[in-house]
This record gives structure tokens, sequence and C-alpha cells, in this order.
């Protein structure tokens, strides 16, 4: 099922991009585009978790280098009926996690070497189950095709802004309708956002939930987001927006408008939902 929704994830967002360069550039705005397209598509499925990994210098562990983190890994997917994935170290200061992989067969969970300095065991077990979660959902594709798409869209509406700034023929068949193709401009970017921000909000839930049942306590998870919270915003982190979905909490900062447009739910709610779990898992 999860598959599906992929496939009908990439073919939505591969209509929405091929129309907006229909739309900006006629046929070759909509070649130009589709092109993109399957470029996205492709190095998304292949190569996301690695370009992911290296770019905040995750190295891999193995059991000897960290062992507590490790075994963690070990006994939880054990218990989530997952392949071991990969364990990999960021040197970050700021508490945080993320998973990665296109499937459970190719799973990675990545941690910075700030969060086993934050958490004690039980959280950290608690953080690691999340992590897992997403892989067990396998959603961790469909988040990062969003936002891989996301940005391609933002591309395409840059460059449109800047052709039309600088030799743009309003009078050109092929372009369409200028007002036309400057809504798109502002809409388009817009509306892919909106797309990452709802899927992300809705897996994060999932994962919260998923999380707790693997790791057996939803207090876990419940306490170790209260402090990633607050650690969040006392320690820097430099992220990327296009990728700041994929941790656990978001690694970026900032007020009630960033909040608003946030891929991550309000953390309130994350952990009023999983205190209300532990009636139903008692």
């Amino acid at each position: 099922m999860n598959g599906l929704k992929t496939a009908v994830l990439m073919v939505t967002l591969t209509l929405m991009l091929v129309a907006i360069g229909a739309v900006m550039g006629g046929k070759s705005g909509m070649t130009i585009a589709l092109v993109m397209a399957f470029g996205v598509n492709f190095f998304t499925y292949w190569f996301s978790d690695k370009i992911i990994l290296k770019m905040y210098g995750a190295k891999p562990v193995t059991e000897a280098e960290a062992p507590e983190l490790y075994g963690a890994v070990a006994r939880l997917s054990q218990a989530a009926g997952l392949p071991m994935p990969k364990v990999y170290i960021m040197d970050q200061a700021q508490p945080n996690a993320f998973a990665t992989g296109r499937n459970p067969a190719h799973g990675v969970v990545a941690v910075t070497t700030g969060i086993t300095r934050v958490l004690n065991r039980e959280e950290l077990e608690g953080v690691i189950a999340h992590e897992l979660a997403h892989i067990k959902h396998r959603d961790i594709l469909v988040g990062t095709i969003a936002a891989s798409f996301a940005g391609a869209i933002s591309y395409i509406a840059q460059m449109a802004q800047w052709a039309m700034l600088f030799g743009g023929r309003s009078d050109d068949r092929e372009g369409g309708n200028p007002i036309v193709a400057i809504v798109m401009m502002i809409v388009g970017p817009i509306a892919a956002m909106i797309i990452q921000m709802a899927i992300s909000r809705s897996r994060e839930y999932k994962a919260d939930e998923g999380g707790a049942r693997i790791a057996g306590n939803p207090l876990y998870l419940a306490n170790a987001l209260r402090k990633l919270h607050v650690a969040s915003h006392r320690i820097p982190m430099a992220a990327s927006p296009a990728t700041s979905h994929m941790f656990i909490v978001s690694p970026l900062t900032g007020g009630s408008l960033f909040k608003l447009f946030s891929t991550h739910p309000p953390m309130e709610e994350r952990i009023a939902r999983l205190e209300a779990m532990v009636g139903r898992m008692s």
C-alpha cells in the first residue's frame, strides 16, 4: 500500500511540475520540467540517503565503537521486525536524529553526538524507536520525494522569474499568458511547500505512535521530545530547510510565522498524544 502511495505521489508531483513548466515556458518549458522530474525521481530513489548523510557529515559506527547506541538499535529493530539498519553518528552539538533509506533493507538510523549526552537510555530508545517506525512505515522516501519536488518547483519558478526580468518576451507564443506565469511563480512553490508540510506532519504523528509501541512505553519518547525541543532552541545547527523535515525535531528555529509553516507538528500536541497512549497501552 505504501508503495502505491509513493507511486501516486511521484506521478502527482511530476504532473504538477510539468504543468508549471508548460505554463511558464510552453512546450520547451514542459520538456525541461519533464526531464527534471525524471531526474528528481531517479536521484531521490537511488541516492537521497547518501546525499543527506554526506551533507551532515554522518559517519557509520560499529558495535565496538558505540556499543550502547548500536545495541539499542539492534534490540529495537528486532522488536519491530525489521532488518538491522546501519547506524551513523553526526558530529553535531544539537541533540537530534533522523532515519533514511529507500526501504527497510537499506535503512539507516543517524543520531548526533549531542543526543547521546542529553538523553538517558530510555529516552534514547524512544527516539530510536521513532526512527525505526519511519523505516517500518516506508514513509522516508515519500517525504524525501516531496522535498525534492518542492525544491525543483521553486527552482523552475526562480528560473522563470529571472527569464522575465532579463530578456523574457511577453509576446512569446511558447511562453503562454505572462499573467498566468506570474501567478504560477507565486502559487507553485507555496503549493509544493504545503504538500511537503502536510506529508511531514502526518508522518511524524504516525512515527510517534509507532515508535511508542516499538519501545513499549510512550513516555520514553515524550520525555525525550521535551528535552530535544528545549535543546534545539538553545543549541544551533547548520541545517538546510530542504532536509529539516527528516529530523525528529526541527533543527531550525524561528518566530510564529516559521511555526505556522513548519514541517513538524506542534511539540505540545505530539507530547499530549504520546501521554494519552499510556492508558491504552497499560
